[in-house]
């Protein structure tokens, strides 16, 4: 059985812990578990939505499969907590895959695992991962050894199918693809900086400094 640990803050994003969710519960002999400093409801970084933790992190210090979401404030807060850090440090010295999403790289750095890597996460915090020895890559999700970091937030979803056919094989993970009909096609060109034209990037720009990013 593979045990996912899936680290839930206060002030994670919840499409971030939910995606990776959403594809590797569907794999066979996998046991998802959302993790927290205590069991029980944790806010998202809307403050409109809860996630309940069934697991303390004491309970869990040796997962398989570690996955870290981002948040906007909350990630750099529980970057910053060295109960978050030391535990994360702690589940990979055992696990087999380690893997973040969005600013979740940011624990990952925290915790000393990115030093002379590179890596990705979302590209409003691209500038912090040299702090951690880290050498930002713009792709949708960066394979390093055992980790992975996703960019952000949907690149969630590319990062737990990637780890799916890791733990399970391509042909499954090609399933789940398909069962979540994960085929996107966005209306609008321009979902990335290489893309997105000069205006759109300053109007994202805001609107994340509206939502409190550092």
């Amino acid at each position: 059985m593979t045990t996912v640990a899936i680290l839930l803050y206060p002030g994670f994003t919840a499409l971030d812990a939910v995606g990776p969710y959403d594809v590797l519960a569907r794999l066979p002999d996998t046991h998802v578990t959302f993790v927290a400093k205590e069991p029980g409801p944790v806010v998202a970084d809307t403050g409109l939505l809860t996630m309940h933790a069934d697991t303390a992190l004491a309970d869990l210090p040796e997962p398989n499969v570690l996955v870290i979401p981002g948040g906007l404030v909350g990630a750099f807060e529980a970057a910053a907590d060295p109960r978050y850090v030391d535990w994360t440090r702690t589940a990979h010295a055992t696990s087999t895959w380690t893997t973040s999403v969005c600013t979740g790289a940011l624990m990952l750095g925290a915790a000393g695992l990115l030093s002379g890597q590179t890596a990705t996460t979302h590209w409003a915090a691209k500038d912090y991962l040299p702090h951690y020895g880290a050498t930002y890559v713009p792709e949708r999700f960066v394979e390093h050894g055992r980790i992975i970091t996703a960019a952000g937030v949907s690149a969630g979803l590319d990062m737990a199918l990637r780890l799916a056919a890791h733990l399970a094989g391509e042909e499954l993970a090609r399933a789940v693809q398909l069962a979540l009909e994960y085929d996107p096609r966005p209306p609008f060109p321009g979902g990335s900086l290489r893309t997105a034209s000069p205006d759109t990037i300053q109007l994202a720009v805001d609107l994340l400094r509206s939502e409190t990013l550092p």
